[in-house]
């Protein structure tokens, strides 16, 4: 099963999105930045190197907040890790996305969401998991 690890990275009562671009799998959906892990590092790793390729910043990693497996049609199923990030070091530069945008916790629902993080954005958009 392919795994991922993506950052829920939060400032203040806000937390970063981001949206795919026209090219990729899943086209103009926002999601968590992240990435899949390599054979050889741990999830931490993984998510430091996406972060730093993705937004070109150097993140803390915080504690994991969510797990969860899903299949999407016709792809390899797939093991989603997000972890908190409130910790970070440089400016955020968009490497990788069609646009990044910092949205108010209880407002990620209105965005267009991935199918595997709606769960965890709806939570979070709750107040269910706390981002500080």
């Amino acid at each position: 099963m392919l795994q991922v690890a993506a950052a829920v990275i939060a400032r203040e009562d806000r937390v970063l999105a981001c949206r795919r671009r026209a090219d990729s799998a899943h086209p103009g959906k926002w999601e968590f930045p992240g990435g899949k892990r390599r054979p050889d590092e741990s999830l931490a790793e993984c998510l430091r190197r996406e972060i730093a390729e993705e937004l070109g910043i150097e993140v803390v990693v915080g504690p994991e907040l969510w797990r969860t497996r899903h299949q999407y049609p016709n792809q390899e199923p797939v093991e989603l890790f997000f972890f908190l990030v409130t910790a970070y070091r440089g400016s955020i530069v968009n490497h990788a996305f069609a646009e990044v945008r910092w949205v108010t916790a209880g407002a990620l629902s209105e965005l267009d969401f991935l199918e595997a993080d709606r769960p965890l954005v709806e939570q979070i958009d709750r107040r269910e998991i706390h981002l500080a």
